[in-house]
């Protein structure tokens, strides 16, 4: 038998036993029982706690795409992103959103996507929108590259709510897509007609507070997510399969007010293409806005 210590995680994943080291960790009793709860740095962690469970959970999601990503082709990337909730009413808001998406190594703007959508917000944690999204996507077609448009009709359903001091969000969002059909023109990549394809994503998203507090308004927090696509009615012209791609993200952030948040993060986005597998390395810098 194989010695571990104490201060490991370990991961039983297809009969091989991954052992990740916690530095700078120490356990609440001296027992040999496995321990509930440890210090990390100056923080008490409860394994049992939500916070945990939900690591764990994208842990082991993370382990089940890792075959996939393993034979993919590996590319690094840089997203910048600013989200916006205006209060336009007691029950309504509008929803906007810009993102900038770079190529490998960032050599081009990849992707240009901006999206608004009128909110309902049914309570206090029920919110559902409706909007449009224009997403401008570079693209290369026998060897030459340019700027075909995607037009989208989107409707989501957000659910928010709190366990401790942890706030989670999930959201169900349908796409209806438009996408461009791209042709060489010349020497240029131009677009003749469109496509219609369908697409659902199921996002959760948790902001864990570094410090405890009832109502959290300022202060340091980190962001775990995880949002999977999945493609239904005219798959052929996309993949040809019901899975599109999964984005697992984790940020470190600032609330800086109640209403503006701003993060840093690491996003692993695979990708199930036509022909192959893409894993991308993105940095992103996000900002959120409510007002």
């Amino acid at each position: 038998m194989p010695y571990f210590k104490r201060t490991d995680i370990h991961i039983l994943w297809k009969g091989c036993c991954i052992a990740i080291p916690l530095r700078d960790t120490k356990f609440l009793h001296s027992s040999l029982t496995p321990p509930r709860e440890f210090l990390f740095g100056k923080y008490r962690c409860d394994m049992y706690s939500l916070p945990m469970k939900y690591a764990a959970c994208l842990i082991v999601a993370a382990c089940l795409l890792l075959p996939g990503m393993i034979h993919a082709q590996t590319q690094y990337a840089g997203w910048v992103a600013d989200f916006n909730t205006i209060k336009t009413g007691k029950h309504t808001s509008i929803h906007s959103d810009i993102q900038l998406r770079s190529s490998d190594e960032v050599a081009h703007v990849q992707t240009l996507l901006l999206r608004a959508g009128l909110n309902y917000h049914a309570g206090k944690k029920f919110i559902v929108t409706a909007g449009y999204a224009f997403v401008d996507n570079r693209r290369t077609t026998s060897g030459v590259s340019g700027y075909i448009p995607e037009h989208r009709i989107w409707e989501q359903l957000i659910f928010n709510h709190r366990k401790g001091p942890v706030a989670i969000s999930h959201r169900l969002r349908i796409e209806q897509r438009f996408v461009g059909t791209a042709v060489v023109q010349g020497n240029q990549l131009g677009r003749e007609g469109h496509f219609t394809a369908h697409r659902v994503r199921y996002f959760i998203r948790n902001i864990i507070p570094f410090h405890k507090t009832e109502t959290f308004k300022k202060g340091p927090f980190a962001a775990i997510q995880d949002e999977v696509f999945l493609n239904y009615g005219n798959k052929a012209n996309l993949n040809g399969k019901t899975f599109d791609q999964n984005r697992l993200y984790l940020a470190a952030g600032y609330r800086l007010a109640p209403s503006f948040d701003i993060e840093l993060g690491y996003m692993n986005q695979y990708i199930r293409g036509r022909t192959g597998r893409t894993n991308n390395h993105i940095a992103q810098v996000a900002v959120y806005v409510r007002r």
